[in-house]
């Protein structure tokens, strides 16, 4: 195991695969803010692993793949906290995932819901098992969807869908959640990391540059964060040509005299 700084986030590598387990199943995998800054932490690990082509996400247990954020922690902090804490460090540990070089797969072992929604929508490609189920019931509380639930989730999913979660509090069943292209696939009760496992296998045998570039460009398509998605595409360009070969042989030959 790879420390994350959290007993609670697991990071493992196993070759060109990396898996980060939520682990908290006692509490649905549901996120403390220490848990949401080793996930960020956990994520920028995964990238910087050269080795690593693919990643996947998952929680502990049977129950739960993630309940969201821990009710009991975030509704004692101040409103302004709360802002810029719990809503703005959870985008930015969410955008880290999103934004892997690597695919990123969502084996949803048990119920995503509020957070945990939000969570599997940062993945490229999601599993549920059969029995889970998938909610946004913040409105219920009297909080909104805050880590990307009325934006990223809109953009993987669909407008309408979304508002049935979020306004009506309707909780979708793995086969509605397949229609609806909420998840990819369904796998029996206890099959999801197994089964997502074989589909990273089918993305490692690929073109690791050319997937990257593929998830890059597909990312920007989406709305996620195309300035940096065109940046990051003409800079590997740059870098594979003669020119920069050129260039560099030039520069340190001049700073050789």
């Amino acid at each position: 195991m790879i420390d994350t700084g959290s007993p609670n986030i697991q990071l493992s590598v196993n070759g060109a695969i990396s898996v980060i387990t939520l682990v908290r199943p006692e509490k649905l995998n549901a996120l403390t803010f220490e848990m949401i800054l080793a996930l960020e932490h956990a994520a920028h690990l995964v990238d910087a692993n050269t080795d690593v082509k693919v990643a996947i996400i998952t929680g502990a247990g049977e129950r739960a793949f993630c309940a969201g954020g821990d009710v009991n922690e975030w509704s004692k902090v101040q409103p302004e906290d709360f802002g810029l804490q719990w809503v703005r460090v959870g985008h930015r540990a969410f955008d880290a995932l999103t934004r892997l070089r690597q695919p990123l797969i969502a084996a949803l072992n048990g119920h995503a819901l509020g957070g945990g929604v939000e969570l599997a929508a940062c993945a490229d490609l999601r599993v549920g098992e059969e029995q889970i189920k998938v909610a946004l019931p913040e409105t219920g509380l009297g909080i909104i969807p805050g880590w990307s639930g009325t934006q990223r989730c809109v953009q993987r999913f669909g407008s309408q869908v979304v508002r049935r979660m979020a306004l009506l509090g309707e909780a979708l069943t793995a086969d509605q959640a397949l229609a609806a292209g909420v998840i990819d696939r369904i796998t029996p009760q206890g099959e999801s990391l197994a089964v997502a496992k074989e589909m990273a296998a089918q993305i490692c045998a690929r073109s690791a540059f050319a997937t990257s570039a593929t998830k890059i460009m597909i990312n920007a398509a989406d709305g996620e964060d195309g300035p940096r998605a065109l940046e990051a595409l003409g800079g590997i360009g740059a870098a594979r040509s003669e020119e920069l070969r050129k260039g560099l042989a030039a520069f340190k030959a001049k700073g050789k005299k």
